[in-house]
């Protein structure tokens, strides 16, 4: 059966739409790295990433606090309602953070970014894959957490790039999950690595009274971008927020 040209799953013969990502047959494929499909052979960059990170950052500061504040206000309110609060906050996550994902991307493609950027993952196009990302990623994850740890550990370092597929490449949630997960797996220990130096990052904006989250959240997501830029490559003419 023929393969669709964006997302690589099988679809039927004569089939003018993908029922995966639902995406045209005959619609051109984003230009992508070949590496993006199969593994990783060469060394992560961390340095660099967190170099370019912090380069990205300083592009737009204000505009990244403000978004990181807006970010922490939402999610605090939305993850209120006890027993589904953390449902809400899993649905809403991944919408929020997309906007790290816009505005990084659009700074490293030389564009001017705006702060209504930092909104572009509530855009149709993206809101509801994202939102399935979030609960379905979240909830894998949470029942590998309750399986011996190991297997919610290994998912959550394997979904890395999830979101970032989503919005980059326009991928449904499950097809950037799987993407993700098969990238990942070869290298796993390495983005374990990478991981986990984000994390530390956070935990020294925590230790910074708190307020140093508000500068070390979106430099961890310019981070991201730029190590995802450097393995997949960004769309030549990445713009998504009209």
């Amino acid at each position: 059966m023929p393969e669709c040209p964006h997302c690589s799953h099988e679809v039927e013969a004569g089939s003018a739409f993908c029922q995966h990502c639902g995406r045209r047959i005959d619609e051109s494929a984003p230009p992508v790295k070949a590496a993006a499909t199969l593994s990783f052979h060469g060394e992560l960059k961390l340095g660099d990433y967190l170099r370019t990170g912090w380069e990205v950052f300083r592009q737009f500061p204000l505009g990244f606090v403000l978004f990181t504040l807006v970010y922490f206000v939402i999610l605090a309110i939305i993850s209120y309602p006890r027993g589904i609060g953390w449902l809400a906050a899993a649905a809403i996550h991944e919408p929020l953070v997309a906007g790290f994902i816009i505005v990084s991307a659009k700074i490293l493609q030389k564009k001017t970014p705006t702060f209504m950027d930092f909104f572009g993952g509530f855009q149709f196009k993206y809101f509801l894959p994202l939102v399935l990302l979030g609960v379905v990623s979240r909830v894998l994850i949470t029942i590998g957490l309750f399986l011996l740890v190991i297997p919610g550990l290994y998912l959550a370092v394997s979904y890395i790039f999830a979101t970032l597929l989503v919005v980059d490449q326009g991928l449904d949630f499950w097809p950037a999950m799987e993407q993700s997960r098969k990238f990942v797996t070869p290298r796993w220990f390495s983005f374990f690595v990478l991981l986990l130096l984000l994390v530390l990052v956070n935990i020294a904006g925590i230790l910074a009274l708190g307020v140093g989250l508000l500068v070390s959240l979106p430099v961890s997501w310019c981070a991201l971008v730029s190590a995802y830029a450097d393995l997949f490559g960004l769309k030549s003419e990445y713009n998504p927020v009209p």
